[in-house]
């Protein structure tokens, strides 16, 4: 699938979710409809019927309430990296990841019918779509304006009548608000995608050796010398690949980080179930937060 043939969208059609994406028929996100999560909601889950939120502690109420079956989490971009407070309210929300999907970010500068590019004056979007276009934007002399979701800067400029403002949104967005595209592709470096993390209330594992799979889970250390790195120790002598590490303070102290991280394979397959006996001796509050299918994307 593609938008205006630009860029390849990987449909999230793995063997182990197919089933209940198939019986599930709502999808919650966060933002407005025509955002960017509503074009991965729409690319990953076709059948289902999306939910817009108005924040991401919504989209897990939304599920543990039975108002939508799965949620599509944005968790980090290839231009502007992690999305905030995600890795805070991953751990904390209850839920369990059931799937990956990527979804190319395709830019359009959207205005009413009839306005000129040479009379824009403004581009209203979410602060990282504006710094994603910052040197496009600055070249054309369009002064960038903050809106708190993509979508609805769209709405805005359609409700507007000003043929002199602009919203960078989807293409999807355009349609939804009656909007032409005056120029797309529009962010100043290319393969601009985001992934993101499809939740359900229950874990859908696949079964060990059925295919590549990747493991997410969230580990506390001690603050002391060297304890990273001892906690880490038995992934590289099992030869497990890591392939996301981040930090990020807990409890607004100082003392003490929480780590995600991402790791290819299976916790029933011996090398990973070493690997994380060993983890169990340098850190604790060990939680997995998901294993899944790794998505094609990865390997192109």
């Amino acid at each position: 699938m593609t938008e205006k043939g630009k860029k390849t969208i990987y449909p999230c059609r793995l063997p182990s979710v197919t089933r209940i994406l198939g019986m599930a028929k709502y999808i919650a996100f966060q933002g407005a409809p025509g955002a960017y999560s509503d074009l991965a909601c729409k690319a990953a889950a076709p059948d289902c019927t999306t939910l817009p939120c108005l924040s991401f502690e919504d989209v897990f109420a939304a599920v543990h309430e039975g108002r939508a079956e799965l949620a599509m989490l944005p968790i980090e971009n290839s231009v502007a990296g992690r999305v905030a407070d995600m890795h805070r309210l991953l751990p904390e929300g209850g839920l369990h990841i059931i799937a990956e999907h990527y979804q190319p970010v395709v830019h359009h500068l959207l205005a009413l019918p009839g306005a000129k590019l040479e009379n824009i004056r403004q581009a209203h979007a979410h602060i990282q779509s504006l710094a994603q276009c910052r040197r496009w934007l600055r070249e054309r002399g369009i002064l960038p304006v903050v809106n708190v979701d993509n979508a609805m800067a769209a709405e805005f400029v359609a409700g507007s009548g000003d043929k002199t403002i602009a919203a960078i949104a989807s293409s999807l967005a355009g349609e939804l608000y009656g909007l032409q595209s005056l120029a797309e592709d529009i962010a100043d470096k290319s393969n601009n995608t985001t992934r993101f993390l499809i939740m359900a209330k229950k874990p859908v594992i696949p079964d060990p050796g059925t295919g590549a799979c990747v493991t997410t889970l969230v580990f506390r250390v001690r603050s002391v010398p060297a304890a990273l790195y001892k906690a880490l120790g038995g992934f590289a002598t099992n030869g497990i690949n890591i392939t996301k590490l981040e930090s990020y303070l807990v409890d607004g102290k100082f003392t003490a980080a929480q780590f995600y991280i991402d790791v290819e394979g299976h916790p029933e397959e011996q090398k990973l179930k070493n690997a994380l006996e060993e983890l169990a001796f340098f850190a604790h509050e060990i939680k997995i937060l998901g294993t899944y299918p790794a998505h094609k994307f990865r390997t192109g």
